[in-house]
């Protein structure tokens, strides 16, 4: 399959597409510092198994992106280029939902927050690891506005994003859910609990596609 790019904020942006057939619905991903969409195909299987595709890029610094490596970069440019993808994503169709790990999380709130991806209707929201840097009133308040389902997945026992933080900032919000998970840390999808992760990832989306 060839790569594909589009430009970004401040270079070419890699993404990839995990296409579903006769997919329902389809998350819009960005990742954590320090990853990129190559690890992520195990996510993508496993959401394809409920019939859900998957759109990913690379944030400027990682992967195949151009940018500033080892820098987790500037999370409102990293928006903008979430913005792009939304909106080639949007392209299927399909109802979408934003999902992010980390500071993926961070970017995709922000990005609701700025309106950077207000060209694309999104039917609700998946964050991951969220960082107390990101769970603030402001993105908070957006999502107020939005009125979107959000579903917050976070481990307990998350050393780099404490999970107390998430847990009042998921009470301000009133479509928030917050599922944690005992014995799990900071990187969900590649922990013994990425199955169920998953499956309630998955059953969230798929819920939002009827």
């Amino acid at each position: 399959m060839p790569l594909t790019f589009f430009p970004g904020s401040v270079g070419r942006v890699h993404w990839r597409s995990w296409p579903v057939e006769d997919a329902r619905a389809a998350v819009v991903f960005a990742h954590g510092f320090g990853q990129h969409t190559g690890h992520y195909h195990r996510f993508a299987s496993g959401l394809a198994a409920h019939g859900i595709a998957l759109w990913g890029l690379d944030l400027a610094g990682h992967g195949l992106s151009e940018g500033e490596l080892g820098s987790p970069g500037d999370v409102g440019r990293h928006a903008e280029d979430f913005g792009v993808l939304a909106g080639i994503a949007a392209e299927s169709g399909l109802p979408l939902v934003a999902m992010g790990h980390s500071l993926g999380a961070a970017t995709v709130l922000t990005a609701l927050a700025s309106g950077a991806s207000s060209g694309t209707r999104f039917a609700g929201v998946v964050l991951c690891g969220t960082p107390r840097t990101a769970a603030l009133p402001a993105t908070a308040e957006a999502l107020r506005t939005s009125d979107l389902p959000v579903l917050l997945v976070h481990g307990v026992d998350d050393r780099l994003a404490p999970i107390d933080p998430v847990r009042d900032w998921a009470a301000a919000v009133p479509r928030a859910q917050l599922l944690d998970y005992p014995d799990a840390g900071h990187d969900l999808l590649h922990e013994p609990v990425h199955r169920r992760v998953t499956s309630d990832v998955a059953g969230f989306v798929g819920g939002l596609a009827v």
